[in-house]
């Protein structure tokens, strides 16, 4: 069953910014509902309910109607219906900029501590070799 959309509402379409009901239908015609705010790619956190856009759900739903019954082939799940679609009230943490800063720049360290450990343990020279060991304890 199809609940019924008005033609004329702009929110019967989803789009990034959209708040979304789905049905998962599985197998065997089994619906789960499932809801979550559509969001671009950076402000997504599934355990908050932000889905990204580009995540494979996303990209499934996205663009698609209200009613629209939507092939998803994953796991038991083979088609998602497109319950309702409102406007998402997305705000993202007033932190969010810092802390995806702060990742990147310790994944940016890791990589650069990891790159001297190789050349370390790779290197041999007429002085001597280097101890990929004390890279280790480089400030963190």
């Amino acid at each position: 069953m199809v609940d019924k959309v008005d033609a004329n509402s702009p929110l019967s379409q989803v789009g990034l910014g959209s708040h979304v009901e789905i049905d998962l239908i599985d197998e065997q015609g089994h619906a789960e509902r499932m809801a979550f705010d559509l969001v671009p790619a950076q402000q997504a956190n599934v355990s908050r309910g932000l889905l990204s856009a580009d995540a494979p759900l996303g990209k499934a739903v996205r663009g698609k109607f209200v009613g629209a019954l939507v092939p998803y082939p994953m796991g038991d799940i083979r088609q998602i219906r497109i319950v309702s679609v409102a406007q998402a009230n997305v705000t993202a943490p007033p932190d969010a900029e810092a802390r995806r800063a702060e990742v990147l720049k310790k994944a940016l360290d890791d990589a650069e501590r990891t790159n001297a450990q190789m050349f370390a343990s790779s290197f041999s020279g007429k002085w001597g070799d280097y101890d990929p060991d004390g890279v280790d304890e480089w400030e963190e």
